[in-house]
């Protein structure tokens, strides 16, 4: 036991009063008889006594109220047992990522986590919040409480070692409590074992109780017909047992189409046919899981010819005029001798077709030209000098030329997957006639193969970066080391390839991808872009390139949805933004990475912990009780006992 002002416990001399008056009383006098009263000797023995017995009786309650008074005054208690960590800070980080959307036993998970934290947070208790995108440093209930009722869903995902990060970088000379409230949608053990704390963190996992979940992944053109166009749209189904739902293709405000999925697999793909137009709208569908992936707005430019060149002997090019057609494309074919440098810039894709060297005054200009997003080919002649290739390959990534080796490979594996061949291919066909090279390069690459030979070695590979494409063939396709100029592969692949997917494909960017975007517009030097949607407005990074303008968005746009760029008063282009679909699987959830933390369930269960392991026991209350019951026990003793 523990005292809070020692100092007061001297006064126990205090207790030596009551003795001395209770002595003072027991003086002894000499006793005289009277001849009238001789007869009631016997009965003041008695009396004498019994007094004695009550005057005893009140010096012990007398000692013990004196006593509990005392003692009272100097605040006795007991340690508690985490008291030396009752000046932590507390730290709450409160996950507000779309996951948080999925419904629990008592409604949306976020909504329900906030409200705990307003009815269970001790009004005096000082406490550091930090979302997924706003941070509240050395703050109160009452004060956060309109930040925490205004709380909207991120689109940025949960990361727990950025906010972990921000709370160390946060310097104090207290230890942290650290309280995490996340429903742990895609939570990597990495994640939490990295955290390095004096005291470990607590962690809320509230659960949902609906985990099936539908989500629309992408909306691409599956098919460019004469008038119309054929859009695709991917689906996936994340739970068990779906209902069907309904999906919806709307024009602007205009519903386009409609129509009903059952979903008898995990991976569903929906087909509309619109007219061939530019379009700015958004397809959606109605389930009972997350709200956040059933939209995605996208949009397709007015239809325009790309422009595509190709460099090398026109004899050699032939094959390309009858894929690039006048109906989409301006193609056109130079040799090295009669090229005009300064028309590249102006081109959409450019196809290097069996140069034997390529001059350092065309790399350089290509090497701009694929940095303000421009496709390249790169088809290598038998004659093509490999150092020459490495050297230029090495201004875009690690793909590097070996030896020519002469021998007949067939080209055997298609990548389904690989963005040339989406939407290409209504099912995973394993036995075509096999084309076939005559001689190729060995190529070393870290890159997906789009085309490979039956040795796993690639025949067509491709460095992607964020706004072009560099795509490179292992072996010539002139007819004679090649019969892949007669397959039925080379239309769509090289269709794809020739494409300028910001410009005749969907427009859909995901929202903190960072992805640049290149706009054709001509601005005068104090002129800007602006970026204005329905509801807010933003202007992205500019970089203006000759005949173009690069656009950088970084985080923005805070909300999904259609927007447009407007230059002044004018609109320049549309596009539309969309929400990372990366937590539309609420399946992920992976509690057993935090089984070696402190776990509750809710936040009033850790308030109460941590004032019941770190508030001292206060029993002076108690001496205050047994005082004024002493006092009571003196009281009777003098009224009652004779």
């Amino acid at each position: 036991m523990h005292f809070k002002h020692p100092e007061i416990l001297y006064f126990l001399f205090l207790l030596i009063v009551p003795i001395l008056v209770h002595l003072f009383q027991l003086r002894r006098f000499k006793t005289s008889y009277f001849t009238n009263v001789r007869f009631l000797k016997e009965l003041a023995v008695q009396t004498r006594k019994s007094s004695k017995i009550k005057k005893r009786l009140l010096l012990a309650t007398r000692l013990l109220l004196l006593t509990c008074v005392i003692i009272a005054f100097a605040q006795p208690f007991f340690e508690a047992k985490d008291r030396k960590n009752a000046s932590n800070e507390m730290y709450i980080v409160l996950d507000n990522s779309f996951s948080m959307q999925a419904k629990g036993k008592k409604g949306e998970l976020l909504k329900r986590a906030v409200q705990e934290l307003l009815e269970n947070t001790p009004e005096t208790t000082k406490f550091s919040l930090l979302t997924n995108t706003e941070n509240l440093w050395n703050t109160d209930i009452k004060s956060a409480k309109s930040a925490l009722q205004n709380l909207k869903y991120s689109a940025t995902p949960f990361e727990l070692s950025a906010i972990t990060a921000k709370i160390k970088a946060h310097k104090s000379i207290h230890k942290k409590d650290i309280v995490i409230i996340t429903d742990a949608v895609g939570l990597s053990e990495k994640e939490v074992k990295n955290m390095d704390f004096e005291e470990k963190p607590y962690f809320i996992i509230p659960e949902a109780e609906q985990k099936n979940n539908i989500s629309i992944d992408s909306v691409f053109i599956n098919q460019t017909l004469e008038n119309f166009y054929e859009i695709g749209i991917n689906l996936s189904a994340y739970g068990e047992d779906f209902k069907p739902v309904s999906i919806a293709l709307y024009n602007q405000k205009k519903l386009i189409a409609k129509t009903i999925i059952n979903f008898d697999s995990k991976k569903k793909k929906v087909n509309f046919t619109i007219p061939k137009e530019a379009f700015h709208g958004y397809v959606t569908i109605e389930d009972n899981g997350l709200s956040y992936d059933n939209t995605l707005f996208f949009s397709i430019s007015r239809a325009k010819k790309t422009n595509v060149i190709s460099i090398g002997e026109p004899e050699k090019s032939n094959f390309l005029s009858r894929i690039y057609t006048p109906a989409e494309f301006n193609y056109n074919n130079y040799p090295t001798t009669s090229l005009d440098y300064n028309s590249l810039e102006k081109q959409n894709t450019i196809i290097l077709n069996e140069l034997t060297e390529i001059p350092q005054a065309l790399q350089t200009t290509l090497k701009a030209f694929v940095s303000k997003g421009g496709n390249l080919v790169i088809i290598p002649s038998e004659k093509s000098s490999v150092s020459n290739l490495n050297t230029f390959l090495g201004n875009f990534g690690k793909i590097q030329f070996n030896t020519l080796k002469t021998e007949n490979k067939l080209i055997t594996k298609i990548n389904f997957d690989h963005p040339l061949f989406s939407g290409v291919f209504e099912n995973k066909i394993t036995n075509f006639q096999y084309p076939k090279t005559n001689s190729s390069f060995d190529i070393s690459s870290p890159y997906p193969a789009v085309l490979s030979y039956e040795d796993q070695s690639p025949f067509v590979t491709m460095i992607q970066n964020p706004v072009a494409g560099i795509t490179v063939f292992s072996a010539p396709i002139n007819s004679t080391n090649s019969n892949f100029q007669q397959s039925p592969l080379i239309v769509p692949l090289f269709y794809k390839i020739g494409q300028n997917n910001q410009k005749t494909g969907v427009n859909a960017l995901t929202i903190g991808n960072n992805q640049p975007y290149f706009v054709d517009v001509l601005l005068s030097k104090d002129a800007i872009l602006e970026v204005k949607g329905k509801e807010d407005s933003f202007i992205p990074i500019h970089q203006i390139l000759n005949n173009k303008v690069k656009l950088t968005f970084n985080d923005f746009p805070d909300t999904a949805g259609n927007y447009s760029i407007y230059d002044k008063k004018e609109s320049v282009e549309n596009l539309s933004f969309n929400y990372n679909r990366s937590e539309s699987d609420l399946n992920q959830v992976n509690t057993n990475v935090v089984s070696d933390f402190k776990t509750a369930d809710t936040i009033s269960t850790i308030f109460n912990t941590l004032q019941t392991e770190r508030t001292d026991s206060q029993i002076w209350k108690w001496f205050v009780i047994f005082a004024l019951l002493f006092l009571a026990l003196e009281m009777a003793i003098i009224k009652f006992v004779k």
